[in-house]
């Protein structure tokens, strides 16, 4: 505990930083122009959306890349290019937010959830218990922790499992020097408001499998425009996978990747920012009574704008204490230990769509988990204050028992 420690923070949980400049001027010029669909080109002009897809290829270096119009779409566009059918299972993270389990219906089929480690991993001893009961694995890197990719490609390719990544946290992270979303058959990304880079909605989808890609560009809505497009397959690919394919448009347009294309450009910088301000928090909360760090792998290359902490073992009511202490002093804090769903916090068996069993390991660790986002907007001031603040209450709870 901070004894006599009584600072406030008045900042925002939720406020993002600008659009920059530059990206600004990119959408304005889409707009004067008024083809804001990625089809709709000038004669000889590639148009923002299929040079973003080439852009990002070649950022972590895919043979194929899709903009889509949302993580989640792109994620039911890679389980339905992977065949997956109404009826058949999936493994997916336990930990996950909504959006996996909702890809994972949306095609009808049913997820399997797996456990969740205390580093927030998925636990791959119950992955390789319940590895025969599905051919393909949603992976959710969630809130930006990656597990032991080698370790894990390794049982699901003994199981003949196929892996689909869930990148929406780790854009511009990466596993012993592979790009987070590399190891898997296909991998999705997001460009939502809160993640690393930042168009409201959208989405992005890669891989190296070129009947794969096809199928995940005749899904997006190209109609037979896909020789419009800069990174996918030779239109050979395409004979007859454009006639047994359906159209289900989810296509982004060019004012977001006229926005996006900027801050691609930036993402390194972006990271290194995150990051900084990710170790002034982890520092200021370690060692704090009754609080658990979740230490990184030194083989992990995160990206920070988020930080997680355990409080492993707590009375509910204790921790409901702590979020309301730090409220009160304008720390945001989620819980996903809650039995009702909150915002965007919510578990495994929240998801009545979704059958589950109860996983008694895996609902220790999500019953200690406290999230809190980290917005480029905060200082690094801000960041030692909110720790000081998070470790004073936290601390007082602790010790009042």
């Amino acid at each position: 505990m901070v004894e006599g420690f009584t600072g406030k923070f008045t900042g925002n949980f939720t406020q993002q930083g600008p659009i920059p400049e530059d990206a600004i001027a990119a959408a304005v010029e889409v707009m004067r122009s008024g083809r804001l669909h990625r089809y709709n080109v000038a004669s000889g002009e590639a148009g923002d959306v299929a040079l973003l897809e080439q852009e990002f290829a070649q950022s972590v270096g895919a043979k194929y890349c899709l903009a889509v119009a949302s993580g989640g779409y792109a994620m039911s566009c890679a389980l339905r290019a992977l065949g997956v059918k109404p009826g058949d299972k999936v493994l997916t993270n336990a930990f996950t937010l909504a959006p996996v389990p909702g890809a994972i219906a949306s095609v009808g089929a049913v997820p399997v959830f797996v456990g969740v480690t205390e580093a927030l991993v998925i636990d791959l001893e119950d992955l390789a218990a319940k590895a025969d009961q599905a051919d393909v694995l949603m992976l959710s890197h969630m809130r930006g922790h990656i597990c032991d990719m080698e370790a894990l490609m390794q049982l699901c390719d003994a199981h003949v499992v196929r892996v689909i990544e869930d990148c929406a946290h780790t854009m511009g992270a990466a596993w012993r020097g592979v790009p987070s979303g590399r190891f898997g058959v296909m991998a999705c990304y997001s460009t939502q408001t809160y993640k690393h880079v930042n168009s409201g909605e959208g989405g992005l989808l890669i891989s190296d499998d070129a009947e794969l890609m096809a199928r995940t560009v005749m899904l997006s809505g190209s109609y037979m425009m896909f020789d419009r497009h800069l990174a996918v397959p030779e239109p050979e690919v395409f004979a007859s996978i454009k006639y047994e394919t359906p159209n289900m448009s989810g296509r982004m347009d060019h004012l977001r990747a006229a926005i996006l294309r900027p801050q691609l450009a930036r993402l390194k910088d972006q990271v290194e920012a995150w990051n900084a301000r990710y170790g002034v928090l982890e520092e200021g909360l370690r060692g704090t009574p009754g609080l658990r760090i979740v230490e990184r792998e030194s083989d992990e290359a995160y990206v920070g704008s988020s930080i997680q902490f355990l409080l492993l073992d707590w009375d509910t009511a204790k921790i409901g204490e702590v979020l309301a202490r730090c409220a009160a002093r304008g720390v945001e804090l989620k819980w996903f230990g809650g039995a009702e769903p909150a915002g965007y916090t919510s578990r495994y068996d929240s998801w009545r769509y979704a059958p589950s069993v109860a996983m008694p390991a895996s609902d220790r660790v999500l019953n200690g988990v406290v999230d809190m986002r980290i917005p480029l907007t905060f200082s690094l001031e801000d960041c030692a204050l909110i720790a000081r603040i998070i470790r004073a209450e936290v601390g007082a709870v602790w010790q009042a028992g």
